[in-house]
């Protein structure tokens, strides 16, 4: 098991999922698990960058320029 104290009922739910998904350790599950929640997060937070550089990409460069000017410092 891990070192992580867990009831027994955990524990045999654990088994449970190890023994039908074909695993040889619960260690092996539960890395198998993070693995796929951090993909999925990675993936998340992905799409969420596309989307914020494909507003950046929408944004004209003759509109920054005019902003610049406004600028309080020299360009």
């Amino acid at each position: 098991m891990t070192s992580i104290s867990v009831s027994y009922e955990i524990r045999r739910q654990l088994n449970t999922l190890r023994t039908m998904d074909g695993y040889r350790s619960v260690n092996l599950l539960l890395a198998d698990l993070l693995r796929d929640y951090k993909m999925a997060k990675m993936n998340e937070e992905l799409g969420d960058l596309r989307a914020q550089m494909k507003e950046i990409a929408d944004v004209s460069a003759d509109h920054l320029v005019e902003r610049l000017n406004l600028a309080p410092f020299k360009v």
